[in-house]
C-alpha cells in the first residue's frame, strides 16, 4: 500500500538520498514543499515537489521514485497530486528521455524564445555542460498551461 503526504522535517534526509540515488538536480530541496509517497512500512520511496523561482514561475521538479519501485504509478500519482493543488503554468526541466513521460500530464517543449529568465538560464547552462561533458545529457523545459 502506497500512502502520499506532505513531508515533515523528519523526511529531509530521505529526500536528499533518493535525488541523489536516482541522479537528479540535488538543489533547493527544502522539505516544506515536498509531498512523498510512503509504503506500508512508513519508508519513502518517492518524492515530488512545486519548487517557486525569484521571477515568479514555479516548477514541478525532484520528481523520484526508488529504482525498485518504478512503474507501479507512484511517479504518475505524485505528480497528478501536485498538479490538482496547484495553479499553472506550471514549468519543469527534464531530460530528452523524460519528454513523452512529461506529455502524458499535459506539457510540452518549449523553445528558448518562449522561456521565462529562470528556464532560459537553466537550459543555456544544460547546454553548455551537455556540450563539455556529454554524459551529462541534453535538457527540455517544458510547460502546462491548462
Amino acid at each position: 500500500m502506497v500512502k502520499l503526504r506532505r513531508a515533515t522535517a523528519a523526511d529531509a534526509k530521505a529526500i536528499r538520498k533518493l535525488i541523489w540515488r536516482v541522479g537528479i538536480n540535488p538543489l533547493s530541496l527544502d522539505w516544506r514543499r515536498f509531498l512523498v509517497a510512503v509504503d506500508g512500512t512508513g519508508c519513502i520511496i518517492g518524492t515530488g515537489q512545486v519548487k517557486p523561482h525569484g521571477d515568479g514561475t514555479r516548477e514541478l521538479a525532484s520528481i523520484a521514485v526508488q529504482p525498485e519501485r518504478q512503474r507501479e504509478g507512484i511517479g504518475r500519482a505524485i505528480v497528478n497530486h501536485l498538479l490538482a493543488e496547484n495553479e499553472l503554468p506550471l514549468y519543469l526541466t527534464c531530460r530528452v528521455e523524460m519528454e513523452a513521460y512529461y506529455v502524458l500530464f499535459g506539457f510540452r517543449a518549449i523553445e528558448a524564445a518562449e522561456m521565462p529568465p529562470y528556464f532560459r538560464r537553466i537550459f543555456n547552462l544544460a547546454s553548455f555542460l551537455s556540450r563539455i561533458w556529454p554524459r551529462f545529457g541534453k535538457m527540455l523545459v517544458m510547460v502546462k498551461t491548462a
